[in-house]
């Protein structure tokens, strides 16, 4: 995380605000390392059980020209009475990074990656394409399509083709949409899905360490606080909670770190991307385990990894945080999560044949607390036990590594929000919780300075402001 991106999160944690009954997003957003990534294109089709994602859709693609009109939802401000903002272009367009994406395979440093990869250039090459822009065939591409539009509406929302003109029909509904070829991004599990296909990687393009090696940023991705950085487009009322569902930040951010881990483990089980040639593929490992400074002694022994100095560990941020979840809202399964991950870990130095069983074994219980946290409202005393869980666990020495504090401090600020949104939390108490991230936030400034001492003197802070 590099400073300039800490401080605009710091900014972002700041500035979350209540509209409508839920937190809205500030028109703060990530820089570089959140632009939408590079991908590889493979191969593979999706798992039938799993809505079909944009990208792989069967759908004509119209392009952003086709909601732009004043009175659909190009309009320069909100239209007063109506069940829609119908300004989602105007915020796409101005505020929105994505927007942009396309924009960024032009600049020098998409340039040299292209050139360290072998690529004549960025802004044609699949592989970037893939996700900095809707990089669907030629043959689903209307005439209005545009690919320098960049991660525009329908690489989110799904091909128009046939939901464009019965989605403002008198007898629409969300429903039909879907069935029409929306893709719904109401729901965390696809919404996640989505994000992380880009965010990370999934069957259809993945973000190798090749490419991260050739210059691209690293990724960190966390559902909730994505989701707030991005600038609002639509308005959570009573008409979008009957349409669409009602989810608060807690449940969010869990459901994304289930998703999160699942898509790792996923990559880690195929063997067309868990690989590269006789190397596994690095992009699974955590980055820091070997990019660091061989003069400076940094490992630490740590409970749920049982690893020894030297070992390349597998990237378990996200399984930290359902550690923690979990042991709150099932400590039974609990058990079997830690257990199972400390198995994997050790399975990382047994060989393929056992690696791929406690990576199947990890999956199913993953795949299970995805159902649990769906059904689990995640109330006030839920929220409180999380924001003292995530803090306890840092306090007993758990975030040694730089993602695992990074996706923490990402925590905190999520649970915090969420308590103030339902009045767990008055005023005062979230001011001075927020302010207390800041060290928080400072801590992981940097991934190449990180000082797990510095980010658990943090969360001593934290601690102290717990009610």
């Amino acid at each position: 995380m590099t400073a300039q991106r800490a401080t605009l999160l710091r900014a972002e944690n700041k500035a979350r605000d209540i509209r409508g009954g839920m937190m809205v997003r500030q028109s703060f957003v990530l820089r570089s390392s959140l632009a939408i990534i590079c991908g590889v294109l493979m191969s593979f089709g999706t798992l039938a059980a799993d809505p079909v994602l944009p990208l792989a859709d069967k759908e004509i693609h119209m392009g952003v020209a086709s909601c732009a009109g004043s009175t659909c939802h190009g309009a320069v401000k909100s239209w007063p009475g109506s069940p829609i903002l119908q300004n989602e272009f105007m915020t796409w367009q101005s505020k929105d990074k994505h927007a942009k994406a396309y924009d960024v395979l032009l600049s020098k440093r998409s340039k040299k990656i292209a050139a360290n990869l072998g690529l004549p250039d960025a802004h044609t090459a699949g592989i970037c394409l893939d996700c900095h822009a809707d990089n669907v065939p030629k043959n689903r591409r209307h005439r209005t399509f545009q690919m320098s539009d960049g991660v525009s509406c329908e690489a989110c929302h799904g091909g128009a083709g046939r939901w464009i003109g019965t989605h403002i029909a008198a007898m629409a509904s969300h429903k039909n949409n879907i069935a029409n070829g929306l893709y719904s991004t109401s729901k965390p599990v696809e919404r996640a899905r989505l994000c992380l296909s880009c965010h990370f990687g999934d069957q259809m393009r993945f973000v190798s360490h090749r490419i991260m090696g050739a210059g691209h940023p690293r990724m960190s991705f966390e559902l909730d606080t994505f989701t707030a950085l991005q600038p609002a487009h639509f308005k959570v009322d009573a008409d979008y909670r009957k349409r669409k569902g009602n989810w608060n930040g807690v449940q969010v951010w869990a459901i994304g770190q289930a998703m999160a881990l699942k898509t790792m483990l996923d990559a880690l089980l195929d063997p067309k991307l868990g690989r590269d040639g006789v190397f596994p593929e690095l992009v699974l490992f955590n980055c820091l385990s070997c990019h660091r400074s061989l003069n400076e002694q940094r490992w630490q022994p740590r409970t749920t990894v049982g690893l020894g100095p030297g070992i390349p560990r597998l990237q378990d941020a996200n399984l930290l945080m359902l550690q923690v979840i979990t042991k709150h809202i099932d400590p039974q399964l609990s058990k079997q999560l830690i257990q199972s991950g400390l198995a994997l870990h050790k399975a990382s130095r047994a060989g393929q044949d056992k690696l791929i069983k406690e990576a199947t074994d990890l999956r199913s219980i993953v795949e299970q607390l995805i159902k649990r946290f769906s059904s689990h409202k995640f109330g006030r005393a839920d929220m409180l036990a999380l924001l003292k869980g995530t803090v306890k666990y840092g306090l007993d020495n758990q975030y040694t590594d730089y993602s695992g504090a990074e996706q923490a401090t990402m925590a905190l600020s999520t649970i915090t929000a969420a308590m103030g949104n339902v009045g767990a939390l008055n005023k005062d108490q979230q001011a001075a919780l927020r302010k207390a991230l800041d060290a928080c936030y400072k801590a992981v400034e940097s991934d190449d300075n990180y000082s797990s001492k510095q980010f658990v003197a943090a969360l001593q802070g934290v601690s102290r402001l717990i009610p």
